[in-house]
């Protein structure tokens, strides 16, 4: 989860202390800003520990990222009713941590792009999976000729659980992608066409 905290945050005062129990860094800390800009995210100083972020919901709960010093990190689920008390922590290595990041990544960026589609009347977006054997398996996605063929934008492939945000046509189709692609419900059915049998 990355996030940081915009210039137009409010300084809450430097003497608010408190003790956080039952998450890493459960010391005195000091707040820090919280951002005024639809998201609300605490920034709190942990003194000899490292930093804690705090994310402020929709409906009020509280998840709190911990980042300490030596690099260890851990995510914890705030307390609604005492925000200096953690119901459960998670420690997360560094590959977890980035692939949460990834996913949370890929999540928002599909979700904003069938937000786009809702909006625009005739257009959708829709996830189509590579078949196994594709004509394009192991290509490069510019071999499909996706947009000249049918009028449609492939502007995302998933891997893994990871995203690749406009892809290139020297990216190449691997066993398991799903291609996230923009355009009419025509376009839509001729790129899974064209996936799955070629250009014929």
């Amino acid at each position: 989860m990355r996030a940081s905290v915009g210039s137009t945050g409010r300084q809450l005062p430097a003497n608010k202390e408190a003790t956080t129990r039952g998450i890493p860094g459960g010391a005195p800390r000091k707040q820090g800003m919280i951002a005024d800009v639809g998201i609300r995210i605490a920034k709190i100083d942990l003194p000899g520990i490292g930093v804690r972020h705090d994310l402020v919901t929709e409906g009020g709960h509280r998840v709190s990222v911990v980042s300490q010093r030596n690099g260890d990190r851990s995510i914890g689920i705030i307390d609604d009713d005492d925000e200096d008390t953690c119901r459960a922590s998670i420690a997360l290595s560094d590959d977890e941590a980035a692939a949460l990041a990834d996913v949370l990544g890929a999540s928002v960026m599909l979700s904003r792009l069938t937000s786009l589609s809702d909006e625009t009347t005739g257009l959708y977006t829709e996830q189509i999976a590579l078949p196994t054997d594709s004509p394009y398996l192991n290509r490069p996605l510019g071999d499909t000729k996706a947009r000249t063929r049918t009028r449609c934008s492939i502007v995302a492939i998933m891997r893994d659980g990871t995203i690749i945000p406009s892809p290139t046509p020297t990216d190449v189709l691997r066993p398991g992608d799903l291609i996230v692609v923009v355009g009419t419900r025509e376009g839509l059915d001729g790129v899974e066409k064209l996936l799955a049998n070629g250009p014929g």
